[in-house]
């Protein structure tokens, strides 16, 4: 699937990506000539076949928090192997429709010393997308 928004270029240091109607409630998004495509569970019309966008943005979270910890095991000298990265979020009651909570649990691998956890956090913390929800960014729908 080629969108319109795929071939346009980009300004510099600009990424862009197209998300692409595939059926019902699904859609890919292509962004690098990557693919991924998102839906919607069954009770909410979709046919269940990926993660929800609102997964996804969770997911996104915790795999930036992964990526940052791993960054600063491996700056350190310690091993990856073992590192995980859980989350759970919870959907706001009112309106407008958002994500109210999200809480993410950093599991550094066994033997990792109990005394670097507070750093490996503080790292982890501030990762990219942790950033961007702290100091939102300008929105445009077009």
């Amino acid at each position: 699937m080629t969108s319109a928004v795929q071939t346009n270029k980009a300004a510099a240091g600009t990424t862009r990506l197209a998300v692409d109607y595939v059926r019902g409630e699904e859609y890919e998004i292509t962004v690098r000539g990557h693919h991924v495509r998102v839906d919607q569970p069954a009770d909410s019309g979709g046919a269940n076949q990926a993660p929800t966008p609102t997964e996804l943005f969770v997911a996104s979270l915790a795999a930036c928090v992964a990526f940052y910890a791993g960054r600063y095991l491996t700056r350190h000298g310690f091993d990856r192997d073992g590192l995980t990265v859980a989350s759970e979020f919870t959907m706001a009651t009112d309106r407008p429709a958002r994500v109210a909570t999200i809480r993410i649990a950093l599991h550094p691998p066994a033997g990792f010393p109990a005394e670097r956890l507070a750093a490996l956090t503080a790292v982890a913390s501030h990762c990219t997308v942790h950033n961007t929800l702290q100091h939102q960014p300008e929105i445009t729908v077009a």
